[in-house]
């Protein structure tokens, strides 16, 4: 098949006659393995990878399922396929939790931010996030680091944190940025989003929600630099309309404008979302102009 033309990206990246081809001969030689296992193998001998010099597999893997539901490729069928398997999450039983109220966060003896990072907690961290968030849990779209805050006193779990990989064009967020489309291609993956926050139901405290976003913003970028081999300069968070964005604004996010109802994948104007407010936070002095500025 010839090369489809400008529309064939990978994170941003177009794709030259020689990446396709090779692409193509991959598919069509390991047809026998696994989804996941094509995804890694094309990874290698294509060399996507990130700054740490793992593979960008996930982002691979769903690259190639748009390929495939535009009909340039075929792909072989999921493994497990045709077993009746439900998605939905199984929450264990849940226990009454004993409600936290307090007049700030220092009455808790200050918070505490675990990174997750073993099966165990991170089973936990995503049945709070199913259970209590508006959005439930969604697998985050490819880097991703995860946080559960906890009482400093009793160490009992306040919120839950999510980071990820940030959206692909936000026509708000690079208007501010000021940068070419090229700059974007290269630069992008110094912005890192903040794909959930959930304050959990049974605590009240008065400006927790704002110092848990002030405190992230200290551990995010040490924490993701050393997961990933490099340091975001930009988080930004999207929240529906019908949220005011208090927290965020009380945190010294920057609100930035109204996105226009579309999925990140969405590149037919098919999937209809709920119109999002638009918010950022730099993480350096002059972020926007480091952004467009990096070579």
């Amino acid at each position: 098949m010839d090369h489809p033309g400008g529309t064939l990206k990978f994170c941003g990246q177009s794709l030259t006659e020689k990446e396709w081809k090779l692409l193509l001969e991959l598919v069509e030689e390991f047809w026998g393995i696994s989804r996941t296992e094509l995804a890694s193998t094309i990874c290698e001998l294509l060399d996507w990878k990130r700054p740490n010099g793992k593979l960008k597999t996930v982002e691979c893997g769903l690259f190639l399922k748009d390929l495939e539901s535009r009909g340039l490729i075929g792909l072989p069928k999921r493994r497990g396929q045709g077993r009746q398997k439900s998605r939905e999450m199984t929450w264990s039983q849940s226990e009454e939790v004993a409600e936290i109220i307090a007049s700030g966060p220092a009455q808790l003896g200050g918070v505490k931010f675990v990174r997750i990072d073993n099966s165990r907690a991170l089973r936990e961290w995503k049945e709070l996030v199913d259970r209590y968030h508006y959005l439930g849990y969604k697998q985050a779209f490819g880097a991703q680091l995860r946080y559960l805050v906890v009482c400093g006193l009793q160490e009992r779990p306040l919120a839950c944190l999510q980071y990820s990989s940030p959206a692909w064009k936000v026509s708000s967020r690079d208007a501010w940025i000021g940068w070419s489309p090229r700059q974007r291609e290269k630069n992008l993956q110094h912005i890192v989003q903040n794909s959930r926050f959930l304050i959990l139901p049974w605590v009240k405290v008065k400006n927790l929600a704002s110092t848990i976003l002030g405190r992230a913003c200290r551990h995010l970028p040490i924490d993701w630099q050393a997961l990933y081999g490099y340091r975001p300069l930009l988080l930004e968070t999207f929240v529906e309309e019908r949220f005011a964005g208090t927290s965020y604004r009380a945190a010294n996010w920057v609100e930035l404008g109204s996105t226009r109802g579309r999925g990140r994948m969405d590149r037919k104007h098919r999937n209809a979302e709920p119109v999002k407010t638009v918010w950022v936070y730099p993480l350096c002095r002059d972020a926007e102009k480091q952004l467009a500025a990096k070579k």
